[in-house]
């Protein structure tokens, strides 16, 4: 809000209120958080941290609906399609990001496999800038099913705890902070087995790693924020010390953490 010329009060966008119009616009991924299915987990916080013993690994969302996140979506069409929009958004918005600032990372691959990639939102955006680079998307076979068609990327079907298909890059977006550390070095430990040993393979990883990027209270809050929900799921939002950890449990060789303005960093992962 500020004074007019004529000295009338006029009012404008907020920085904030802006990534909510537009064409990349986050409205979509917004309104997941805030949906009744997201939320009402939370009105029994505090029961579940006092949870007794023989439930220590129930999720405070499967206290509340009884089932996981995906099982809930696979029951819930209205929740399942408020979630595939939430994550096509937050694709558009985050790979406009990762392109433009940080392309390099995608500079002579050849092939990559996006692992749980949905509908592909973030692969689409990178053949669009890397047309050279033949792209996967590796899903669940009811996921696949439902796959746009008519694009430039193949869409298979499988499950990344069985195995992965061979591919000069394996690209995981917001995969890993869903599950235990356990899985996660499964997960991993596939992703090895689909890339070349030489000649380029990596892992590359979109996720967060806390204490990372700006200093800024902000994007402190929004990290925080984010480990919370995460928390719901049984999931965790973690720091460089717990990702070395784990990337070094399924065999590693090395990692690069690479900042960006978002909230997310880019963990380039070598064998």
């Amino acid at each position: 809000m500020r004074p007019a010329c004529s000295g009338e009060l006029v009012y404008g966008l907020t920085p904030a209120s802006r990534l909510l119009i537009g064409t990349q616009n986050l409205a979509a991924f917004v309104t997941l958080p805030l949906d009744s299915v997201i939320v009402s987990p939370f009105h029994g916080l505090g029961a579940w941290l006092q949870r007794e013993p023989e439930t220590p690994d129930q999720s405070l969302f499967e206290a509340t609906h009884g089932k996981d996140i995906w099982g809930t979506a696979d029951d819930n069409p209205g929740f399942a399609a408020i979630f595939d929009k939430a994550m096509v958004s937050d694709s558009r918005f985050l790979m406009d990001i990762v392109v433009k600032q940080c392309g390099d990372v995608f500079r002579g691959v050849s092939s990559l496999v996006d692992v749980a990639g949905g509908r592909g939102g973030a692969t689409q955006a990178i053949v669009k800038a890397f047309p050279h680079i033949r792209c996967s998307v590796l899903d669940l076979p009811h996921v696949v099913a439902n796959a746009p068609v008519g694009t430039d990327v193949e869409y298979i079907a499988g499950d990344m705890f069985e195995s992965i298909p061979s591919a000069n890059v394996v690209f995981l977006k917001w995969v890993l902070h869903d599950w235990s550390d356990t899985d996660y070095v499964k997960i991993l430990k596939n992703c090895k087995k689909a890339i070349p040993p030489k000649h380029g393979g990596k892992v590359i990883i979109l996720d967060m790693v806390v204490g990372e990027g700006s200093s800024n209270l902000k994007h402190k809050e929004t990290q925080v924020l984010f480990d919370l929900y995460i928390m719901s799921i049984n999931g965790a939002e973690r720091d460089e010390q717990e990702w070395k950890k784990i990337i070094s449990q399924a065999g590693f060789g090395g990692y690069k953490i690479i900042p960006t303005t978002a909230v997310i960093s880019i963990i380039e992962v070598y064998p």
